[in-house]
């Protein structure tokens, strides 16, 4: 509006000195022409790009919601999930600096357009393995999967078995061995999620700096605004499509579901994980469909341009006119363009140097680099780990965990750093302010976090892990037997699990090692008789039965999860409130010119010491909770089967607390250095700038882009700024 009122104004003037000229309508019309072009391939490339960033954001946390699936459908462990989950970061670092070099020399829109394509085919990639290796086999005793062949579960003697089955299982062991043994599909998995990484690294530098260029200064925080409210969007439909998934069998449409012996329910239970990536492939690809018909540039509104543009523009064209000059100008501007391109390279590395030097030598800066590499560390951790937490020490199956997540945390987050902005908006807070609204954030948020130690749920009673065959509950130095004399009789397998739930609601690791001699029923009804571990509790003269699948939890174990969702949803909402003051507050304590330097210097951090290790060390720590281990077909140790609960909650939510401890030691350092150089003079000084630079628009005036820029970032250094800081 400001822009087209001077228009007018300066149209009115003209009219009143100088005659009415056909060729000044032609000017104006042809200029709300080209305002109208620009606004509009500005709007089609912000939701073009909103898209995309939703896209990015749902394939994202889907990853996260089928940590857990991964793991049993290829019988890794955790730290390698970690290493998976991790190898998207390494993508983006593999091209993250010629990207953010070359990519805003070429043509942006399509090389984002490239990036979507990119990131569909890792997508696609990560899916690819269920179709290449076969069926997932889950343990099942012979007599549940096949009623025609009565077998008794308590091996006493090997005869009892008809030889055609032993023969035929035997056979399918064998060949299934044989297959697996020249194949590591999760390697596909590692790849795809590598090619995320390289798809997704144009998008946000690119992207941005497309709208920032070619936007009215005064709506290019708006915009930026919306592309990262549909981005917080992505993560909540991620979880729930993770948790739709997780309720459909792995094999859907390949096997029939009748014959299925175990439910969503059970350990050994996979969802169709690969489903969600052909979706969320599906809509990368779609996603980055419009970029490849947006041009390179736009044309700039009237507020963003020079003052010396036209006179510049207008040399250019008088030069341009002279055709017998023209082709030896343009061989004099390519090898100058060679040789500025050169000399600008040097001058870059000679700079490099002193310029990370003057970064690093800034305490402020330094000190809040480490407490936010320390941080991130802890919060990716236990984001990532959180679905298999809430798992196995609450009984939850994968379905209502993602669901949980998506649904109550996502929103929590979102809600969390919108406060964090509009407190610093309203209050108007100074650097100090928002090192201790930082700094006051994680405290509150890790001390709401130690409460969650006294929110577990005990380890459920599985015979000879966790309790004896007699009842005795696990001590210190108990060592898990499977082996008792009411199974001694029994030729049974160490590391088979096929769990059964006994009626004195004691779990056993397979229907052999409880001692069962008969069976009725197949599938999900099966039913065992004659256990005589199952009776052993009671009275050793008496046998009982047993049922498919494991005994649920104790009766205070939903009590406790509910109490959990509560303080988790406000432990998120508390943490998140601190990300945008810590952000700002990262702008403000540097000097403008190492601006760009020194923000692309924390993201590689982050990246490097925080979201590549995280998920590897947390899942390394977690293994060793383990209490049963699963069986590869050829040997080896697969998934882990059953947790240790207590062991669990302590070192997932131990590790994460003295990661936050840490780093709230380094901000409370940045307060102190922040205190030792700011006085009540400064702090004075700062608000009248506020009232006086920063709300006058004059001084964000548009005499020059250089100026412009300046000015911003010295506004950004000393003050506090509401636009500015909502488009950072």
């Amino acid at each position: 509006m400001e822009v087209s009122s001077k228009e007018n104004t300066h149209f009115f003037s003209n009219n009143t000195v100088l005659p009415v000229d056909r060729s000044s309508f032609k000017s104006e019309s042809s200029a709300s022409k080209e305002k109208q072009s620009c606004c509009g391939g500005l709007k089609i490339f912000l939701g073009a790009l909103s898209f995309v960033y939703f896209a990015k954001a749902l394939s994202g946390s889907y990853l996260k919601s089928t940590i857990t699936q991964i793991e049993r459908r290829f019988d890794i462990p955790s730290s390698l999930v970690g290493v998976i989950d991790g190898s998207f970061e390494i993508g983006n670092l593999l091209i993250i600096i010629l990207v953010s070099y070359f990519g805003a020399k070429l043509h942006r829109p399509r090389i984002i357009g490239a990036g979507c394509l990119i990131m569909s085919a890792g997508t696609f990639l990560i899916a690819m393995p269920q179709f290449f290796m076969g069926r997932y086999r889950y343990e099942r005793f012979t007599s549940t999967i096949n009623s025609t062949v009565s077998i008794s579960p308590c091996l006493q003697d090997k005869s009892q078995t008809p030889l055609s089955a032993l023969e035929k299982s035997q056979a399918k062991l064998n060949a299934g061995c044989e297959k697996e043994a020249g194949s590591s599909m999760w390697i596909y998995v590692l790849l795809g999620n590598l090619l995320r990484g390289i798809g997704e690294t144009p998008i946000q530098p690119l992207g941005i700096t497309y709208i920032d260029d070619y936007a009215i200064e005064e709506n290019a925080a708006l915009y930026i605004g919306c592309v990262q409210t549909v981005a917080i969007v992505g993560p909540i439909f991620g979880f729930l499509l993770g948790s739709l998934c997780a309720k459909l069998y792995v094999d859907i449409g390949f096997v029939d579901l009748d014959s299925i012996t175990i439910t969503h329910k059970d350990v050994q239970w996979v969802g169709a994980w690969w489903l969600g990536y052909l979706i969320a492939g599906v809509i990368s690809m779609v996603a980055g469909i419009p970029f490849w018909f947006l041009p390179k540039h736009l044309p700039k509104p009237e507020g963003r341009k020079d003052s010396s543009t036209s006179s510049e523009q207008s040399k250019f064209i008088t030069e341009d006119n002279k055709e017998p000059h023209k082709s030896y100008q343009q061989q004099v501007k390519i090898a100058e363009m060679a040789k500025g391109k050169s000399l600008e390279f040097l001058s870059w590395l000679s700079n490099f140097l002193p310029s990370l030097k003057n970064l690093f030598g800034n305490p402020v800066y330094l000190l809040y680099l480490c407490a936010s590499i320390i941080q991130f560390n802890s919060l990716i951790g236990m984001v990532t780990y959180k679905p298999k937490y809430i798992e196995q020490q609450y009984g939850q199956t994968s379905s209502k965990t993602n669901f949980v997540i998506g649904l109550i945390n996502i929103p929590a987050v979102a809600f969390g750093i919108f406060s964090g902005g509009l407190i610093m908006k309203k209050f108007r807070v100074s650097v100090l302010g928002a090192a201790k609204l930082s700094l006051g954030s994680s405290f509150f948020g890790y001390l709401l976090l130690l409460s969650l130690f006294a929110m577990g749920c005990e380890n459920s009673d599985v015979a000879g892990l966790t309790v004896s065959y007699h009842g005795a509950k696990q001590t210190a130095d108990y060592e898990p037997a499977l082996l008792s004399e009411c199974n001694a009789g029994c030729a049974c397998s160490h590391s088979a699990w096929d769990p059964i739930c006994g009626e004195n609601g004691v779990t056993y690791v397979s229907a052999c090692l409880a001692g069962c001699r008969a069976s009725n029923g197949s599938g999900k009804n099966t039913v065992y008789f004659n256990c005589s571990c199952v009776g052993a509790l009671e009275s050793p003269s008496r046998s009982s039965s047993a049922v498919v699948g494991p005994c649920q939890k104790g009766n205070e174990c939903p009590k406790m999860f509910l109490y959990f969702l509560v303080i988790s949803v406000i432990t998120s909402y508390t943490l998140s409130v601190g990300g945008t003051p810590g952000y700002i507050l990262l702008l403000r304590c540097i000097k403008p010119h190492l601006k760009s330097f020194a923000l692309g210097i924390y993201t590689l951090a982050i990246r490097v010491l925080a979201g590549i290790p995280a998920p590897v060390y947390f899942g390394v720590a977690i293994d060793t909770t383990c209490l049963k281990w699963g069986s590869k077909k050829c040997g080896g140790r697969g998934a882990c089967r059953l947790y240790n609960s207590s062991a669990l909650r302590y070192v997932y939510l131990g590790l994460t607390l003295v990661l936050g401890t840490v780093s709230i030691f380094f901000s409370v350092a940045v307060l102190c250095v922040l205190r030792k150089r700011s006085s009540p003079q400064d702090e004075i000084l700062s608000v009248n700038r506020e009232r006086g630079t920063c709300g006058t628009k004059g001084t964000c005036g548009t005499k020059s882009r250089k100026d412009n820029f300046v000015n911003s970032d010295c506004l950004i250094q000393a003050t506090y700024c509401p636009e500015k800081e909502t488009r950072l």
